[in-house]
């Protein structure tokens, strides 16, 4: 039989309350598609300001085949370039981080300053022609949003100010401005499509399922809600003490955090921004995470964590303590994602439906129909239908 895309008739949407067919979790050519439609236009945050806060601090970000810097210039401001000689096509820079006086390229020492301008040309008198003010590197755009520093491979996406506007007032209340990086960057590789990781994220009705230690420390008042570029997660620490160890601990040891209303001040709050960012927020720290696609079954997780300074021991423990159960919900989630990866892989797999309360799966797919067409279909179209299809 035919492939066909079914129709869509005014009024209520037939596949609303389907989730997305198995083939868009593996096949390359829907990747391929993804990238052109949003994946290249969606912001990714790169680092604080307060990571590169003396002129010469770089950071990169590596998304798509592509490589960022994101480095501070002599006039304090923060630029975004490709990674990339405008000589040779060489990476300038390895690594995820450093500081230097000028970016030289290690293949022909080609120079350049903080700011991009090409500085240093050696043997120059074997480009009689070249005009060094036209090869400076390649900018990228860049957004500084409450200190975070987001960059942008394609137009076409709203800020991530605009994303969050529903929010405002809410972020505002942790003042990001102030937050220093704690740790280093975990960077973990994962046999998975970006979706498979991105959908459980937001997925609240497997949490009373797969994850105890939350179910524990939440009871019953895990609440979801989705908006047109974010979707908002959130739990209250209930009063019960929990029977495990390092809950209790982080119960009771957690400190009060004065700039918070009470309202915040025991909530574990999540954003995620379509189609790939999110951040968890907790009233001791902010944890950044990236689902960066590699292929249609490969992705990289890129989470750092964040925090106000405090000494006190008792914030000091409940940090330590966050990370262990965390620890244990990331190990947990990790098992729960490869099982779904390894059953949309399946032709015994269709799409199944989703329940009322899954408002963010449902948000989710309606996205990907309206951008992509084709992912309302049961199964692949003919063999190169992505290089023709006009986004």
């Amino acid at each position: 039989m035919a492939t066909q895309l079914r129709s869509i008739t005014p009024g209520k949407d037939p596949l609303d309350d389907m989730s997305l067919p198995g083939w868009l979790y593996f096949d390359p050519e829907f990747f391929e598609a993804e990238k052109k439609a949003f994946l290249r236009a969606a912001p990714q945050v790169v680092c604080h300001q307060s990571e590169i806060a003396q002129p010469g601090e770089w950071r990169t970000l590596e998304y798509l085949g592509e490589s960022v810097i994101v480095i501070r210039g002599d006039d304090g401001q923060v630029r975004a370039f490709s990674n990339v000689c405008r000589h040779r096509g060489s990476r300038l820079v390895d690594g995820s981080g450093g500081c230097a006086k000028v970016l030289t390229c290690p293949y022909h020492a080609w120079s350049y300053a903080r700011d991009g301008r090409l500085v240093g040309v050696p043997h120059r008198q074997e480009y009689p022609g070249l005009r060094t003010e036209t090869h400076g590197l390649k900018s990228v755009a860049l957004e500084n949003w409450h200190g975070f520093l987001f960059v942008t491979l394609d137009a076409g996406a709203p800020s991530v100010a605009e994303m969050m506007a529903p929010y405002a007032d809410e972020v505002a209340l942790y003042r990001f401005e102030a937050l220093r990086v704690i740790g280093r960057v975990t960077i973990r590789p994962r046999p998975l499509n970006w979706k498979t990781i991105a959908d459980n994220y937001y997925d609240h009705l497997h949490i009373p399922v797969g994850h105890p230690g939350l179910t524990r420390l939440f009871g019953r008042n895990y609440r979801i809600e989705a908006r047109a570029h974010v979707d908002r997660m959130e739990g209250d620490l209930a009063e019960k003490e929990s029977a495990n160890f390092s809950e209790r601990a982080y119960q009771h040891l957690l400190p009060g955090v004065e700039h918070l209303p009470e309202s915040h001040r025991r909530k574990w709050l999540y954003y995620k921004l379509f189609p790939n960012v999110a951040f968890d927020i907790y009233p001791d720290q902010v944890d950044f995470m990236q689902f960066l696609p590699v292929s249609a079954t490969e992705t990289v997780i890129r989470e750092i964590s964040y925090a106000i300074p405090d000494d006190r021991r008792e914030m000091r423990a409940a940090r330590h303590l966050n990370w262990r159960i965390n620890r244990r919900v990331n190990a947990e989630d990790t098992e729960l994602i490869t099982r779904v990866q390894l059953g949309m892989q399946s032709p015994a797999y269709e799409a199944g439906p989703l329940g009322t309360s899954e408002v963010c799966l449902r948000s989710f797919a309606k996205k990907l129909r309206m951008m992509i067409p084709e992912a309302r279909l049961d199964s692949p179209p003919p063999a190169g239908w992505s290089r023709l299809a006009n986004r």
